[in-house]
């Protein structure tokens, strides 16, 4: 068992590396667990040019990294591990990574929410080449383009709509042939000129990974089993995300879609245990959110420290007198 650490984070996205800067800066030596997916989902992006401070954009895992060096120079502790178990319950709080175990006074999520995927191979190797999860992210990217969306839920409708600012047209395509989302955003989508559907398809191969970007979706019918093929610049998986709390069932406080929920800020439901980024966010899911929930947390983490010590001396100076 190491020494017990002031804070430690879980999480090395945008959210975990803001966090790791301002809980340096404040002097509480962190130690970062990479987690899975070193850098988080913006490893997987092209360019990103809605962060502010980059007028020309930048590519996201060109910014992860530039995050990731300044957390290291402020003194961040990081560790390439995956985190095994966490036991919230003990004080201080027990981690376990690699067969190692570490304490901690305080913890900060930031494993952030995978995005949903169809899981064929070429989906993979097109991500960030034509291939998106995140229309807010890469929609403009696709002005004046042939786009598609897959899925049939209220994130495909949102997505498909807001694509409709930038592409020339955009084709819904669901497994089945009724919608499931919210008949709000069902009459939204069905109302917009621009939007079009697909029904009973499903995508089995994306194309074309040989010429490294996108020029179509094989469709095949699972009511008839016929194939074809729907010519497309922009494929936008919009089946949902899956915030990564599992190392947290029966510990935190989740809402029904498994996100942690936080109030007065970035606190769960366990004293010295603070969530920021996508996996307490199901709505925004943003970089530059994320940062921001990072930035509360650690905020969060070091003024949990204080009482901690106040409490403490308070506790020394009462034994002195009695």
């Amino acid at each position: 068992m190491n020494e017990t650490r002031n804070t430690i984070i879980l999480g090395s996205g945008a959210a975990g590396l803001t966090a790791a800067i301002y809980a340096a800066r404040a002097n509480l030596a962190p130690l970062l667990f990479d987690g899975s997916q070193p850098g988080g989902q913006l490893t997987i992006t092209t360019e990103v040019e809605n962060y502010p401070g980059f007028k020309d954009g930048i590519m996201g895992p060109a910014l992860m990294a530039e995050m990731r060096a300044q957390a290291a120079r402020f003194g961040t502790e990081i560790v390439q591990a995956t985190v095994e178990s966490a036991n919230l319950k003990s004080r201080p709080i027990e981690i376990l990574a690699d067969g190692k175990h570490y304490r901690t006074h305080t913890l900060i999520v930031a494993t952030g929410a995978s995005a949903k995927l169809l899981g064929i191979p070429s989906e993979t190797k097109l991500m960030g080449h034509g291939v998106s999860a995140c229309a807010t992210c890469d929609g403009y990217f696709f002005r004046d383009q042939r786009v598609i969306v897959v899925g049939g839920g209220d994130t495909a409708m949102e997505e498909a709509n807001f694509l409709t600012k930038f592409a020339s047209h955009v084709t819904i395509v669901h497994r089945r042939d009724n919608l499931r989302a919210s008949k709000i955003m069902q009459e939204r989508a069905r109302a917009n000129p621009k939007i079009s559907f697909v029904w009973d398809s499903a995508v089995e191969d994306v194309l074309d990974v040989a010429q490294g970007k996108v020029t179509g979706v094989k469709l095949c019918n699972v009511k008839t089993g016929a194939v074809s093929v729907l010519e497309t610049e922009g494929v936008f998986i919009g089946i949902g995300h899956q915030p990564n709390t599992g190392l947290f069932q029966g510990q935190l406080d989740l809402d029904p879609h498994g996100y942690i929920r936080t109030s007065g800020g970035t606190k769960t439901n366990v004293p010295g245990v603070f969530a920021a980024g996508d996996v307490q966010d199901p709505v925004y899911r943003q970089a530059i959110t994320a940062a921001g929930t990072g930035c509360m947390a650690a905020l969060d983490a070091e003024r949990y420290l204080d009482t901690l010590k106040h409490a403490a001396q308070a506790g020394s100076a009462a034994a002195k007198t009695a």
